[in-house]
């Protein structure tokens, strides 16, 4: 067991920026969106030899009832517990001896790859079993069946397979003995040794069983299948939840050994441990990233799919920003490492992702509760069904059959695996495709949602003015009067003159130097160009100044109503032309709203600005319910009405500004750009600032609640048909699948088929 990373020491509250952003508005999240953290260190454990969901539930219980500990989770698809403890009670080692003595391995931080090599070992461990165990049962079938070895013969092949193929079962049963417990393992252990004891006193004693009526044929095939097939099923078991993993182990490979560091002048490559913030860093074209930073020199276009899903590279030059992990594609460049180690973008996203794998949701908690009591009764089971053969069945063997067959068909393990195997992957392939989920629970509420809330600004609109329309007065033309007020603004710091300039640089004008400028506050400006006495602003500034507005008042009117903000341009006393200017929906949020709309979500938006405004962008990308002039902190009490009419919200915003109203939604979902993003933001966080990621989080949400609701119900139906039929009650009817190989079988086959199907959630493809 990988006692791995204390990836946040001393958590005290939940972080991330909404809870700071929540708590400066004054206004009290729900509990079941942002319940309160235990208080200690968190830290993950990797545990190894774990059977079943009872396995999980036992290191769980013991490590709950640890003094010091706060909080414990043991995940049996990841093979991971997520412990928070009092560092100043318990010590790492302490916690090792505690899931040590639960019977389970422990492997301490820092050690992950000798985890992984014992991981390998144990594969091969088990591969070798299974092929000796293979060749012994065939042997076995064959003297019994066709050339009719002696008992002596098959009992030499037999107790090979029992006691060293098989030890494992043994062992697992005897430590949950020794805690009165029971597991898979006490299943297997009692249903093979009913089968191999028997048939060892039919070998050396056969008048014992004789003198009661007893059938005096031999098992030895019974157990020694039982075994093999339930060795095939751990193996191919093991090899399936190794591919579960690999979207984490993929995004861990991203991160290179070692970087190119400029130090005193010289290129020195370093250890990526080694690399300090402020650090120059040299990268060559084909290398990848080794930290987060920011560009000093250079131009290069990097591939960011890895980190961000998107497919097209990004071109980057002196002042961008770029990801540790990705791939610089084309030019040489050197950047400033800004952030290393564990905070950079790349370590994060792999830390939610942790996280999120280690937790559970509602629905696996009730498989889990399920599965912890059903051992005991299968037990039970099992000897009702021996007594009741015992004194209406043909003869004794007969209940030793069933109750063996009991025992063997209802082991647990797919009921186990159904939950956490299916998170395990959809989180995973979330993060592939650039959507972060914080938690288990997000995941499933997220599939129930049924309305959706986004924020205007920085949302669903790029957050910036753009120029929209330019309206020339008679005898002008429109490049003739950008020209003339992108010259003017040049160095204004207005946002809207800014905007002018950025699309007049767009359409490649090139631009006069600006005299006399003079900033007019709250209304424009004013100044002279290539000799002409220009101003630009409100109709109030022309007013004042005396210029007459002509046939560019209709044209402000029309675009005013239109909820743009307009810039009037006048040269030499008179009205030239009007620029209007907004901030207009980004290119994708209609596609975004539309796909929503398909998958039967109500749509709202909500913003701060005024009616027409927000009605004129809703209009553009396709949202009919509108609710504007909503400040800040009226956006939670807006998300709790809807709530209050029995709607499921899911709240999008930038994660900051929308904190209050994130947290209040059943589902806050952040959405951002590259290393500007929060990640610790929502219970959902977008990697890039693409609102299409939002109806694939919806759609990954529900495939994945599918996917568990499909193994839930495989599981539940294998073993309510599996052990009537294994007990007898279709007796004689199904007579002849009363057999403990037939039942070793259809086990195995079952907890592959769970983690097979939970496995199709890595062909999840998003649209983006």
């Amino acid at each position: 067991m990988n006692l791995s990373i204390p990836c946040a020491p001393k958590i005290t509250t939940c972080p991330g920026p909404p809870l700071a952003a929540v708590a400066e508005t004054g206004i009290s999240p729900p509990a079941r969106n942002v319940p309160t953290m235990p208080t200690g260190t968190r830290l993950r454990l990797n545990i190894t030899g774990m059977h079943c969901a009872a396995c999980a539930s036992r290191i769980e219980q013991a490590l709950r009832e640890t003094e010091g500990v706060a909080e414990a989770n043991v995940n049996f698809a990841t093979e991971e517990a997520g412990v928070v403890f009092d560092e100043d009670r318990l010590s790492l080692r302490d916690l090792a001896r505690v899931v040590a003595a639960a019977g389970y391995g422990v492997v301490l931080p820092g050690a992950e790859d000798e985890e992984r090599a014992a991981r390998q070992r144990e594969l091969r461990t088990l591969r070798r079993k299974l092929w000796f165990s293979l060749a012994a049962t065939a042997l076995i079938m064959a003297g019994m069946h066709i050339i009719d070895l002696p008992l002596w013969a098959l009992l030499a092949l037999a107790t090979p397979v029992q006691f060293w193929a098989g030890w494992q079962f043994y062992r697992g049963a005897w430590a949950a003995l020794r805690r009165r417990f029971a597991d898979m393992n006490t299943l297997i252990a009692v249903g093979t040794s009913a089968a191999y004891f028997y048939s060892l006193v039919v070998t050396l004693a056969p008048n014992l069983l004789a003198r009661v009526g007893a059938d005096l044929h031999v098992y030895y095939d019974t157990s020694a299948m039982i075994i093999t097939l339930i060795l095939l099923g751990r193996t191919l078991e093991a090899r399936a939840r190794g591919r579960a993993s690999e979207a984490i182990r993929r995004l861990l490979r991203l991160q290179p050994d070692t970087a190119t560091v400029i130090r005193e002048g010289e290129e020195v490559a370093l250890p990526i441990a080694e690399v300090a913030v402020g650090d120059t860093v040299l990268l060559r074209p084909g290398e990848r990233i080794p930290v987060d930073g920011e560009i000093l020199e250079g131009e290069s276009a990097v591939d960011e799919s890895m980190v961000t899903g998107e497919s097209m590279p990004v071109d980057k030059r002196p002042g961008d920003l770029v990801v540790g992990g990705t791939v610089n594609q084309s030019g040489a460049f050197r950047f400033r490492a800004s952030r290393v180690g564990a905070e950079t973008v790349l370590a994060r996203i792999i830390r939610l992702v942790r996280e999120a794998q280690a937790t559970k949701a509602p629905i696996q908690r009730l498989a889990d509760r399920v599965a912890g009591i059903f051992v005991p009764i299968v037990i039970a089971i099992a000897i009702i069904t021996f007594v009741v053969w015992l004194v209406v069945g043909p003869n004794p063997t007969y209940a030793i059959i069933a109750a063996v067959a009991v025992l063997i068909i209802a082991c647990p393990c797919a009921l186990g695996l159904a939950t956490p195997t299916s998170l395990l992957v959809g989180t995973g392939r979330g993060a592939e495709l650039g959507i972060l989920i914080r938690s288990a629970e997000a995941l499933e509420v997220a599939g129930g949602i049924d309305t959706i809330i986004f924020d205007k600004t920085g949302t669903l609109t790029r957050g910036q003015p753009r120029l929209t329309d330019i309206a020339p007065a008679p005898g002008n033309t429109e490049e003739a009067v950008l020209h003339l007020a992108a010259s003017l603004e040049r160095h204004s710091e207005h946002p809207l003159g800014q905007a002018v300039v950025r699309a007049a640089r767009e359409r490649n004008l090139t631009l006069a130097e600006p005299d006399q400028f003079q900033a007019i506050s709250g209304m424009g400006v004013r100044g002279r160009v290539d000799g002409r006495s220009l101003l630009a602003g409100t109709v109030r500034l022309f007013e004042e100044s005396g210029l007459a507005l002509g046939a560019v008042k209709d044209e402000s009117e029309r675009l005013s109503a239109e909820g743009k903000t307009v810039m009037l341009v006048g040269a030499d006393g008179e009205a030239i032309g009007a620029i209007a200017l907004a901030d207009v929906a980004k290119d994708e949020a209609a596609e975004a709203v539309d796909a929503l709309q398909g998958l039967d979500l109500e749509i709202f938006m909500i913003t701060g600005d005024n009616r027409r405004t927000a009605e004129t962008v809703a209009a553009s990308v396709g949202i009919e319910r509108v609710r504007a002039e909503v400040r800040p902190d009226q956006k939670a009490e807006a998300v709790k009405q809807l709530q209050s009419e029995g709607r499921r919200v899911a709240m999008v915003g930038d994660g900051i500004n929308d904190a209050p109203a994130l947290a209040q939604a059943d589902i806050g979902i952040a959405i951002g750009g590259g290393t500007d993003i929060a990640i610790e933001a929502g219970d959902i966080t977008l990697i890039r600032d693409d609102l299409r990621l939002v109806p694939e989080a919806i759609r990954l949400s529900r495939a994945t609640l599918r996917n568990i609701k499909q193994n839930l119900f495989f599981a539940f139906f294998y073993n309510s048909l599996g052990i009537p039929i294994a007990a007898g009650v279709f007796y004689p009817l199904l007579h002849t699948l009363l057999n403990p190989a037939i039942a070793a079988a259809a086990m195995a086959f079952s907890s592959v088929s769970v983690v097979t199907n939970a496995l199709r959630l890595r062909r999840f493809r998003g649209e983006v």
